[in-house]
């Protein structure tokens, strides 16, 4: 190769890392609003449900004003948290995850089911300190309730939530570790076939279980979408296990009569990168009726 051949190749390289990284900057730091509808019969009145998941203490504009701005556009009847809206790091501030769960409380219910860095808080109480007690003592302050393997029924409108926390054992990397078909029924025993059972379920790899366990619908986060995803494929690259290609990635999936809508989070932690592959809240739709299911999305 000549000289002036070389050149050119190296301006090329160069141009397309420019826009990789003007594209990976510009993902971190927007937000898409993805809708879906769903129905059942079981359902007694119109929900409309915001899901957040994985926002790692990031913040949209001062005071997260743009995501809060979002949400209150969207009019919720309820936001329902998939886990990990802080990052647990040892002396790191709960600021950003207080203020935002502060001002939505004050116009929301919420209910709130925890990820495995909510979890690492409470289990390592030498890395973190006294984190996990002050996190739950500002939540209670302002009225949240966590479901940590337990539930709660909205009988108007006949939807029971669970929020499961299971073992960190199966969020150990380069793998998926078994799971005894009894676990689930162990932590939360057995939900009620005449309510749709919602089941807020950060981990989507056990998505079989789940449904073999009787959830309608599954609310899960923590793949952050595959951080980088592959552009006309769709298919996120990696997840925070280090699998390459993880089946469960984001988006909707169905198994039997149960289906899983998987979030692509809002945040970043460890290695910050989103790659065609911006921040993500869920409008869910629960309807009476027959079965309907869509999605759509809107930058922010």
């Amino acid at each position: 190769m000549g000289a002036k051949n070389l050149d050119v190749v190296i301006t090329v390289i160069a141009v397309i890392l420019v826009v990789l990284v003007w594209i990976m900057l510009y993902d971190s730091n927007r937000f898409v609003v993805r809708h879906y509808l769903l129905r059942d019969q079981r359902i007694k009145k119109p929900v409309k449900a915001v899901v957040l998941a994985d926002l790692h203490n990031k913040r949209y504009g001062k005071e997260n004003e743009r995501l809060l701005q979002a949400i209150d556009e969207i009019r919720p009847d309820m936001i329902l948290i998939a886990g990990d809206i802080l990052t647990a790091k040892p002396k790191a501030s709960l600021e950003t995850a207080v203020d935002l769960l502060t001002k939505l409380a004050g116009k929301y219910p919420i209910y709130y089911g925890n990820g495995n860095h909510e979890h690492r808080l409470k289990l390592y109480p030498e890395n973190y300190g006294d984190m996990a007690e002050r996190y739950e003592e500002a939540l209670q302050k302002i009225g949240i309730r966590r479901l940590v393997n337990e539930h709660t029924v909205l009988e108007e409108s006949g939807i029971c939530i669970y929020g499961s926390e299971i073992d960190k054992l199966y969020y150990k990397r380069f793998g998926i570790q078994p799971m005894d078909p009894e676990y689930l029924k162990s932590l939360l025993g057995q939900p009620s076939a005449e309510k749709y059972t919602i089941l807020i379920a950060h981990n989507p790899d056990y998505f079989p279980k789940y449904a073999d366990w009787g959830a309608d619908l599954v609310l899960a986060g923590h793949v952050h979408g595959g951080m980088v995803r592959v552009p006309i494929w769709g298919k996120g690259v990696v997840s925070p296990n280090v699998r390459l290609f993880p089946k469960y990635d984001g988006g909707e999936f169905t198994l039997g009569k149960t289906r899983m809508l998987l979030s692509r989070g809002l945040g970043m932690h460890t290695i910050p990168i989103r790659l065609f592959n911006p921040g993500e809240v869920l409008e869910v739709d629960l309807l009476p009726g027959g079965e309907e299911a869509g999605g759509s999305d809107e930058g922010k």
